[in-house]
This record gives C-alpha cells, structure tokens and sequence, in this order.
C-alpha cells in the first residue's frame, strides 16, 4: 500500500467543520456547516496546502471511541466534498477515537487517509479511559476493502493523562504504532493549539522508518523548526483569527504561512 506521505514535505490544512447534527451545538442548518467547510477548503487550495483533513472539533463533549450515524453520514459528506472542491488529497478525524466510524466515512467518500486517537496502549483522554484499538481498526479496514487508505496515528495523545505509560517513553510508543502497521504518527503537545517538544518530535523521527507528523502547535515563527524535523505538519488553530481554533479562518494568515512553507521546502 503506498504511503501518501512519502518522499516530501506536506502541509495538512485542518477544517474545523461546524458542530453537527444531534451534537449540542449544532445550529440546525448542515447546507450552512458544508458552505463554510467549503470556503476554508478554497482558501487552503488557493494558498497552496498540500492536503486537508476535516475534524468534527465543535460537537464537544464527545463520546469515547463512539459517533452516532449521523455524525459519520455528514463527515463522509463533507468529506467528499472538500476533496471535490479541492482537488486536493484529503483526510478524517471524528472524535473522539471513533476511529472505524472515521474509516467507513472516509471508505465511502473517497479521501486518502484518517487520523487516528488511541491507536496503541491506553491512556485517560477527558472522555474516559481509551485502550488501544489497532488490532481492530486495520482488520475493519481489510474488512472492508480500504486498505489503500493510510491510517496516521497519534501518540501519547493531547487532552490525556499518560501516568499509567509515564514509563514507556513517546519513542517506544512510537515503535509499538509502528510495529502495530501505523502509516505514520503524530507528535502533539499537550493540548489543542499547543506546541509540541522539538525534542520529542526528533526523537521519534529517530525511532520509526514510517512518516512523522507535527499535529499541534504550529505557528509561522516555528514552522522552519518543524518543518525540518517531521514529515508533514497539520495546521489548524494558527490558522483562525488570533490563532484561536474557535475562530475563522484568516485567510492572510494561512497565506503568509503557505508562502514561507513554499520557499522552505525548496
């Protein structure tokens, strides 16, 4: 199965979609969810990112490793079209840890790869205690013909405690996602927006053949650093109005970041 990552840099612009149907927050209108999904989508395009990936990060709170049908019925919607309107190689997160409703949603509409929580060990996210799901989430992806779909995943998750693993280090983690058939992991910092340890991140650059990715934290003033040290940087918070990820996309600010990521990868 090839690897979308492989062989270049890649900027991941992240699509907040709005709160959804039977989420708490949803607004009542989905048609008004997908214009302003697709919106962003142009923004990234016309700005030069590499892929995007859609997160159903405003139905707080979320269930663990739980969605209901119609959260994963509207992300395959928005999904197919993002990458529609896009033409860009896209990907999934539903939270939280719902990762086999993420690969149905992203199986039906066609994207390239899902973003995974949980993916190896377990911690105690803010939804409750996640075990590792690895074993059932690729032999659901064989299951259902989606193996040419990557499956990035995160380690040593944001909004987490890791006090039970404080004695596997992120680069053993790391390993164990990699010997688990991960298609790439993902360093974080500690919560949403937060950067992640430049430290941490080259060490697991150094532990694993697959791809590294930043998911957290990412700014205009750090990106050289990142950049240089992972394989794709996922970039969402930054990208809103005063870097807060409630907010709109600023398309000036995911300009001048496009802009900068273009002369750095040359």
């Amino acid at each position: 199965m090839p690897n979308i990552l492989s062989g270049k840099k890649t900027i991941i612009g992240m699509i907040h979609v709005g709160a959804l149907p039977g989420a708490p927050r949803y607004g009542g209108s989905f048609a008004a969810v997908k214009k302003k999904a697709l919106l962003e989508a142009r923004v990234y395009r016309d700005a030069g990112a590499d892929m995007l990936a859609i997160e159903n990060m405003h139905d707080v709170p979320y269930l663990n490793r739980d969605a209901g049908h119609e959260i994963t019925a509207a992300m395959a919607v928005l999904g197919h079209e993002v990458k529609r309107v896009s033409g860009l190689p896209c990907g999934i997160q539903i939270l939280a840890g719902a990762n086999v409703q993420a690969l149905a949603a992203a199986a039906a509409a066609g994207l390239d790869f899902i973003r995974a929580e949980g993916f190896v060990f377990s911690h105690v996210a803010d939804e409750g205690t996640m075990n590792s799901d690895a074993g059932a989430l690729l032999r659901y992806r064989q299951r259902i013909g989606a193996g040419h779909i990557n499956i990035f995943t995160d380690i040593k998750k944001k909004h987490s405690s890791h006090a039970v693993t404080a004695d596997v280090s992120i680069a053993e983690t790391a390993k164990a996602a990699e010997f688990f058939l991960s298609d790439g992991v993902i360093v974080t910092g500690a919560h949403t927006g937060a950067e992640a340890s430049p430290a941490e991140v080259r060490a697991v650059k150094a532990a694993v053949a697959i791809p590294v990715l930043v998911g957290s934290g990412v700014t205009l003033a750090n990106l050289g650093r990142y950049l240089a040290a992972a394989d794709a940087l996922i970039v969402g918070s930054y990208f809103k109005t005063d870097g807060r990820w409630q907010s709109p996309l600023d398309p000036a600010r995911v300009a001048a970041f496009m802009k900068k990521a273009a002369g750095l990868k040359k």
